[in-house]
């Protein structure tokens, strides 16, 4: 009898690590099949890049994230961070367009919203001009605005230190600006994981979100002699209404920058936001955050 149980619990034994080998070895194929689900990690032009789930703020893509690069214009989403967290900010107040900020754009070559002098533009409309055509004169407007001192100069330098600060602020400890428009003095950078930080975090004002996904808009202001035109503005930003889901963010270019993007979409309700930066052209910078994004929402598809 003994014998008998005893042939019982070795049959049973046996049984249980049939069961269990065969459990690890069906898991072990459904893990196969998860990961060969996933889809390889693009390849892109651009020398930096990152990408990160805006929900999670999950690392989703790097090449060369951390390294020190010159932004070109994307150094404006700090411009307009700066102004949105103003305390008691009045989008609609009237800024008077002085003939500096129209010199200004011709000494530097510079991207111009086509302000014209002596126009009143409120601050809402000089946030479409900086972030769609890329205004250098509109963030010129918008640094003597909202910087401190009795002179330009000084509220300029005021503004600029309220961009390092705000920097500081958001831990990008890789970023440092040194102008109000991205043409930089020789220490105007950022990197790939820096620059989608702060879109991030600009991006949590419906203010930014609603002017970056702008396609083109139509302001009226008030003329120096209060009559009153109207100013076009298209966004450089080619992604918008050919990429679907696309929301923002901001382009950028230099003789240093090369080619810049810094990009978001969302799509069933995720959102991939990051940045390319040292592209070599306009397209190749479009197509490397196509690649990004796609490669971000495929990653979701995945793990659905």
């Amino acid at each position: 009898m003994k014998l008998g149980i005893q042939r019982i619990r070795r049959v049973s034994a046996t049984a249980t690590v049939a069961l269990t080998a065969g459990a690890v070895i069906a898991g072990g194929a459904f893990a196969s099949t998860a990961q060969a689900a996933a889809p390889p990690a693009p390849t892109i032009v651009a020398k930096g890049g990152f990408l990160m789930d805006n929900g999670t703020g999950r690392t989703v893509f790097t090449k060369a994230a951390d390294t020190r690069r010159s932004t070109g214009s994307t150094t404006k989403i700090m411009t307009a961070r700066v102004v949105l967290a103003q305390k008691g900010l009045n989008l609609d107040s009237k800024v008077t367009i002085q003939k500096a900020y129209s010199d200004y754009i011709v000494s530097k070559g510079a991207s111009s919203a086509r302000l014209i002098v002596g126009d009143k533009v409120t601050v809402r409309q000089l946030l479409y001009g900086l972030m769609l055509p890329s205004g250098c004169d509109a963030a010129y407007a918008l640094a003597d605005k909202f910087g401190s001192g009795s002179t330009r100069a000084a509220r300029v330098k005021s503004f600029i230190g309220k961009m390092n600060s705000t920097a500081t602020s958001l831990g990008l400890k890789n970023t440092h600006f040194d102008s109000f428009d991205g043409i930089s003095n020789g220490s105007n950078y950022s990197t790939p994981r820096d620059l989608t930080k702060l879109a991030s975090s600009a991006m949590k004002y419906s203010t930014f979100r609603t002017v970056v996904k702008t396609k083109s808009t139509k302001q009226k202001v008030t003329t120096k002699t209060g009559g009153s035109r109207y100013m076009a503005w298209s966004n450089t930003n080619k992604l918008l209404g050919t990429y679907s889901g696309a929301i923002g963010v901001k382009t950028g270019s230099g003789p240093t920058a090369k080619y810049c993007l810094v990009f978001a979409a969302t799509r069933n309700g995720k959102t991939v936001i990051g940045a390319v930066l040292t592209s070599t052209s306009e397209a190749t910078r479009t197509a490397d955050a196509k690649k990004l994004m796609d490669y971000g929402f495929k990653r979701y598809l995945s793990r659905a």
